[in-house]
């Protein structure tokens, strides 16, 4: 079935087909090169932006946490709990994945009776004040290094006053 002739022939068939891919690579590089080999000529397009002396960038301002928390609304945050209702408990003493948070505004930290806090949480002292709450969970990993908590951040400083207001009402 295979012969001399049909070996050879394939054999000459691969090296044709690597020929012709290396001679379209050479074109390729050729016609496409985008490696400038003189400092006048760059590859690519410049586009205008507009010069910077237009007049002053807006400056962003920066609202503390005390103020924005000072008119939170307590029923945006209801609706913001369920993000954390998948591992948090809003009933004292049922925990889950997460401790409850039923009266956990300024509540001590690990305070959570029955729940077993991460070497990270543990780590830190205190009281759960909306400050350090809302630090908390903007960026959990950050907060406490070595946290089990899995959750990535708030970062809506608005979204983080309003959760903390909804769990502060609910003890109240």
């Amino acid at each position: 079935m295979f012969d001399t002739m049909t070996i050879t022939k394939a054999g000459g068939a691969l090296c044709a087909a690597l020929l012709i891919f290396l001679l379209g690579n050479w074109a390729a590089s050729g016609l496409y090169d985008i490696a400038s080999h003189d400092e006048e000529h760059v590859a690519g397009y410049s586009i205008d932006t507009g010069s910077d002396d237009e007049g002053p960038a807006e400056e962003v301002v920066e609202v503390a946490f005390a103020d924005v928390y000072a008119v939170a609304d307590a029923g945006a945050g209801e609706r913001l709990f369920r993000q954390c209702a998948a591992c948090h408990s809003l009933e004292a003493g049922d925990n889950g994945v997460g401790p409850y948070l039923y009266g956990v505004v300024n509540r001590p930290k690990h305070a959570a009776e029955g729940f077993s806090y991460s070497d990270g949480l543990l780590a830190t002292t205190g009281e759960w004040t909306p400050e350090n709450i809302s630090s908390f969970i903007q960026n959990p990993r950050q907060y406490a290094p070595g946290t089990a908590m899995a959750y990535n951040g708030m970062a809506d400083i608005e979204d983080r006053a309003n959760l903390i207001a909804y769990l502060d009402s609910l003890d109240n």
